[in-house]
């Protein structure tokens, strides 16, 4: 026995003779949700470049720029891979360094990548008048994810601290 279906009724109608309400007009073709968050997809965030070209086309233009805003006309940036100089490490293997001078030379910050990954450990020190760094300090050991904009902020306002920036 058949069940009684919109379908088997139509059909069934259809067949007698008898009349029945007219099929109503298929919906419209509409993308699934799925189809529309697949469009929406947000692209690769800066950081997950390789990390010597998230430096070299990101983050030292980023670090420049700030730096300029904040009266720092003759800052000279790089990224080299070189022995740590601090008093100390002569002895530490090699890293990935942002170097910065300023100030005809007298002014220096280093940060230093051990991992060669933004996410990794990381280190700044700062000289002043072309002396060798004394001491290294952890930069931004407390966050868990590391950014442009934090990277950023982070050495802006460790050079402040020094008072290399601004004047209290």
């Amino acid at each position: 026995m058949l069940e009684e279906s919109p379908e088997n009724v139509n059909s069934s109608a259809k067949a007698t003779g008898g009349k029945t309400k007219p099929d109503p007009p298929a919906a419209p073709a509409t993308d699934p949700p799925s189809a529309k968050k697949a469009t929406k997809e947000k692209s690769p965030a800066v950081e997950a470049k390789p990390f010597a070209d998230f430096i070299q086309q990101d983050y030292l233009p980023a670090l420049t720029k700030a730096l300029a805003d904040r009266g720092v006309t003759d800052l000279h940036v790089a990224l080299e891979r070189s022995k740590i100089a601090v008093k100390g490490f002569e002895t530490a293997p090699e890293c990935s360094q942002v170097i910065g001078t300023w100030n005809g030379g007298k002014r220096q910050f280093n940060i230093y990548f051990f991992e060669d990954d933004i996410q990794g450990q990381r280190a700044v020190s700062c000289v002043d008048l072309g002396h060798t760094a004394s001491t290294i300090e952890s930069f931004l050991v407390l966050e868990r994810k590391i950014t442009l904009d934090l990277l950023v902020l982070g050495l802006v306002l460790r050079l402040n601290s020094q008072k290399w920036l601004l004047r209290n």
